[in-house]
């Protein structure tokens, strides 16, 4: 393969000014990951320390492999939402590798409201089982659990991507044959109670771990019964008598070493195989993609050089070079896995949607994994380009990220609107992962393109009533609103709260979270059995 020539000079004003706005935005993310992970109330902590548990951090060190890498998934979801101390969605989550296996991984975080479940907490679970289901990955749930936050119960209860579907999801991975495997250690009451009940084995923990359908207060309410939640739902009770429970262990740790027991003891699962060859450094200082990519996001750049500082030794096999420019295609290895990237060079146009088109159906064909790299403004419009087909020519690349079943990921390094969202592979399309870089924007058009279209619709009704176009003043009274909501709502932190995506993360981590992402891919098939595509209109 050929060696991406970098033509970015380090020492010019632009590079400097882009560094310091970006090294910024990286500060303060590592600020923000630090309050989810680490701000609960003293109050909450000792109440945990006291019953004898041992907080999340702790049960993720004693879970993992020594040394190991752990993907985190979501860790900034419902960021200011509810009360603004919901860390998390009170879950954490992630991939990481237990006995030499990677797992899906899950903890509820009982400093947080006693490990209540929100709305968010049940998108976010569903997303874990989402990607247990499309990566084959052994599932590990370590439960505490309070239950739903009641007032919000009409919010986590009844729809289809409520709480019940956590369970049904349950069912199918068991029949899928996905491993799933449970630590009871705080209280799982009504649905944690099917959720426990659900998984292959569990390990239920003495003195604070109870499982019951419902707790003591209930079944004072309805029977008149007092009886504490050991006795109810103990793990004497669900060890020795009702067989619920599989495992009887001491303390956390000694649950947590089961566990581990339990992953070491499946069977061995042969991954897809790729053809890998030794991963090698990027030649280029990944430091550097600070200095390349503007926080602004009206300012160019040439996107090779993002790709550059990914790929391993910095080659590149670029496809279709001349042709559609604007969308650059190719193949490369990250962390010695071959890949397919696509990736954004200005707005897209009927050749590069072509090419793009092309060039997935190849890397499906092949099954080579795919790598979407993100910063669109969308399709291009206009009387010229409406005749030249760009309609049918956006569709066919639609289809083609739609229908192409081998493992996809999508990083967004800048802009991410309208239909180059979906064209380039964003959540609705299920890339197997999708992250967003600190930078980034999301929505239907930017800002001021989004006042722009509302002032320009308002001057043409005023015409037909036969009025004046619209005042200055007029015009920055439409303007102002939409270009500030359209900045919240854009904004990578609103994105990540809602679980647009599985995390904002630093630019010089793009190249390790993609290997992750690909190695956990691995443990499914390559390609699914419905290879093929839809109607292409020619």
């Amino acid at each position: 393969m050929d060696v991406i020539e970098s033509r970015v000079d380090v020492n010019s004003k632009t590079y400097k000014h882009n560094y310091g706005q970006m090294t910024a935005l990286v500060e303060e993310l590592h600020r923000e990951l630090d309050i989810a992970m680490n701000q609960r109330s003293p109050k909450a902590i000792a109440r945990h320390e006291e019953s004898g548990k041992i907080p999340a951090a702790k049960k993720l060190e004693l879970l993992l492999d020594r040394h190991t890498p752990f993907l985190e998934i979501a860790p900034l979801a419902a960021k200011g939402l509810y009360d603004g101390k919901i860390h998390k969605a009170g879950l954490v989550c992630g991939i990481g590798m237990v006995a030499g296996r990677e797992c899906m991984i899950t903890m509820n975080d009982a400093t947080i409201k006693g490990g209540a479940m929100y709305p968010l907490s049940v998108k976010k679970t569903l997303r874990c089982q989402t990607i247990a289901m499309e990566n084959r990955l052994p599932y590990i749930n370590l439960m505490d659990s309070s239950g739903a936050f009641l007032p919000m119960q009409s919010e986590i209860f009844p729809d289809l991507d409520d709480g019940g579907r956590v369970f049904f999801n349950q069912a199918r991975m068991s029949k899928m044959g996905i491993p799933q495997i449970v630590g009871v250690m705080g209280l799982c009451t009504a649905g944690g109670a099917y959720g426990v009940a659900m998984c292959d084995e569990i390990v239920h923990v003495k003195g604070h771990g109870a499982i019951f359908l419902g707790g003591p207060p209930l079944v004072k309410a309805a029977t008149g019964d007092e009886v504490s939640a050991d006795e109810l739902g103990g793990p004497m009770v669900h060890c020795r008598d009702s067989g619920v429970s599989d495992y009887y262990a001491d303390d956390d740790p000694h649950a947590i070493s089961i566990i581990r027991k339990i992953v070491g003891n499946l069977p061995a699962e042969e991954k897809s195989r790729l053809s890998v060859r030794e991963p090698k450094a990027p030649l280029y200082d990944p430091e550097e993609l600070y200095g390349i990519v503007s926080p602004d996001l009206s300012k160019p750049y040439d996107i090779r050089e993002v790709i550059a500082r990914v790929v391993d030794g910095s080659e590149f096999l670029e496809f279709k070079e001349m042709y559609g420019p604007t969308l650059v295609t190719g193949w490369a290895y990250i962390h010695g896995y071959p890949v397919g990237i696509l990736a954004n060079n200005g707005i897209l146009f009927s050749e590069s949607a072509r090419k793009g088109t092309q060039f997935i159906q190849l890397c499906d064909k092949r099954k080579i994994p795919l790598v979407f790299i993100q910063n669109i403004n969308g399709f291009i419009v206009g009387k010229a380009y409406e005749k030249g087909g760009i309609t049918k020519d956006g569709h066919k690349m639609v289809n083609a990220v739609s229908t192409c079943t081998v493992p996809k990921f999508t990083m967004v390094v800048g802009a991410s609107f309208g239909a180059g969202n979906y064209a380039m592979c964003g959540r609705a399309y299920s890339p197997r992962m999708l992250w967003m870089w600190p930078n980034a924007q999301i929505g239907v058009m930017g800002g001021t393109q989004a006042a722009d279209v509302l002032i320009t619709i308002t001057n043409d009704q005023r015409r037909r009533m036969g009025q004046p176009e619209m005042s200055e003043e007029e015009c920055a009274a439409i303007r102002e609103p939409v270009v500030a909501n359209a900045l919240k709502e854009g904004n990578p932190y609103y994105a990540t709260s809602q679980l647009w995506d599985d995390g904002i993360i630093d630019p010089v981590k793009s190249r390790d979270v993609l290997g992750l992402g690909i190695s956990a891919a691995l443990n499914a098939p390559l390609r699914d059995d419905e290879y093929g595509y839809g109607v292409f209109r020619m």
